[in-house]
């Protein structure tokens, strides 16, 4: 008797024509835009001899590039190396990690390089871009990288490439507000980056909800393969991360205080981590989720006050709090989330990027409020905050008061913002995957014939199993 074939059958996965159409059109899109806006910035440009001649520069060293170049190395690795093996966890979906961040990642920088620019470096109808811009593009298409870890598995290419064109433009607009309207400083993205991008991720999933997910759930596990695979992932977010909470603060004591701050909370967070999975494990044992992710939540909570004079100790006290409550998350409130809320978290980024990203926006509200000339100096009080111009008036207290409505807005963003493209993601047209087919690499990709099993087969019923 033939056996029947799996319901998600019903489902039209195919991506021969919708795929290639998408990619194609965005980006000759891409080529068009870039093509009628885009320019090289004074120090890319072949006029930096005339330019240097100008600012009485006498030397190429200079140039901004050499400055940032390094920070911007950092920050890349970060987006296409940290994010996309962070997510292989899953027995068998590394080729839909890693391939499909470096899918929404090369798009997504393309966009943010518009859609940034056009709010920040946008002069006589052209957008002048340099190395600064390309950070900040990472940054913007870290938050992508972030929502994707909440719909890991359950969604197809096209959907992704869907939800990075709107997320970066709401990325951007968010971003123009809390930077120049409200003038916060979030160096390392605590609110921008993390809160804005976790919360929006969490929308989407929830929009998305799946009541079905659970026939998926024995794909929804690790290996110990896998596991090794994102463990590359953390460590080399780990290791980046003092750059990527570093990579735009001004030269000099800036950049110097945000990546000593962030080495010193991440480092804090792994022991904090390490204590609390074995504390909360009823044989004492370490559980490799809470290894591979919590202990990254010290770079997230130490992002907005990174710059800030924060103090070593207060980098320590940061990192510890986030590496408690991240274990924390993942031990009660992930379950939670899911049985209660109905949000299916696949990578737990409520608990890595969420929960701790609150606690950044926190405790840069309370870091600015509590500052003193005493403790920066009088110029140094006002370069740490840009108090110049039409915010020279501005006091701590106040400053302090903006940064927490910083917080406030990048929620209201990432909901609002999550719901309507959650909304547009759920159209029948995408080309997903039935629930019981989820976290499937099979239903995208061609998989190598030793790596094949009966569960790989399920999309290609005539192709036999290898023995």
């Amino acid at each position: 008797m033939e056996r029947p074939r799996h319901q998600g059958m019903a489902k039209n996965t195919y991506m021969r024509w919708r795929l290639p159409l998408v990619c194609l059109l965005w980006e000759v899109a891409m080529i068009v835009l870039f093509g009628v806006f885009v320019r090289f910035g004074s120090e890319a440009d072949a006029h930096w001899e005339e330019e240097k001649r100008e600012m009485n520069l006498t030397s190429d060293i200079e140039n901004d590039f050499y400055f940032r170049y390094p920070s911007f190395q950092d920050v890349h690795v970060m987006i296409f190396v940290g994010f996309g093996f962070l997510m292989t966890f899953l027995k068998r979906y590394g080729f839909g990690a890693v391939g499909f961040n470096f899918l929404l990642a090369a798009f997504g920088i393309q966009w943010a390089l518009l859609m940034q620019g056009w709010f920040h470096s946008f002069k006589d109808g052209k957008i002048l871009i340099g190395v600064e811009n390309l950070i900040n593009a990472d940054f913007c298409v870290g938050s992508v990288c972030i929502a994707f870890g909440a719909i890991l598995g359950k969604t197809s290419p096209i959907q992704l490439l869907v939800m990075t064109l709107f997320q970066v433009t709401l990325f951007s607009v968010n971003e123009y507000i809390l930077l120049n309207l409200l003038h916060v400083k979030d160096a390392g993205g605590s609110m921008t980056i993390h809160t804005f991008g976790a919360y929006f991720g969490l929308t989407v999933t929830r929009v998305l909800y799946r009541p079905n997910l659970e026939q998926s759930k024995d794909k929804q596990g690790s290996v110990y393969h896998s596991d090794l695979f994102a463990m590359i992932g953390t460590l080399y977010l780990w290791m980046y991360w003092p750059s990527f909470n570093s990579a735009i603060s001004d030269h000099g004591d800036a950049q110097h205080r945000s990546a000593i701050n962030t080495y010193c909370s991440l480092a804090a967070c792994v022991l904090t981590t390490m204590a609390f999975s074995s504390m909360l494990q009823k044989k004492g044992k370490l559980d490799m989720v809470h290894i591979q992710n919590a202990t990254l939540a010290g770079g997230v909570a130490v992002g907005t006050s990174a710059e800030m004079m924060l103090t070593p100790y207060g980098s320590l006290i940061v990192g510890s709090i986030s590496g408690i409550v991240s274990t924390v998350g993942y031990v009660y409130f992930t379950p939670f989330l899911e049985s209660r809320l109905h949000i299916q978290d696949t990578c737990g980024i409520h608990n890595l990027h969420a929960m701790p990203g609150l606690i950044g926006g926190i405790v840069g509200a309370i870091t600015a409020a509590a500052a003193t000339e005493d403790v920066y100096g009088k110029e140094g009080f006002i370069k740490a905050f840009d108090f110049t111009g039409v915010y020279q008036t501005r006091t701590p207290s106040i400053q302090g008061g903006f940064q927490a409505a910083g917080i406030v807005v990048s929620l209201l963003m990432a909901l609002v913002g999550g719901t309507i493209v959650g909304g547009i993601l759920k159209l029948p047209i995408w080309g997903d995957a039935a629930a019981e087919n989820c976290f499937e690499d099979d239903v995208y990709w061609e998989v190598p014939e030793d790596e094949e099993s009966d569960v790989y087969h399920m999309h290609n019923p005539d192709k036999p199993a290898s023995p």
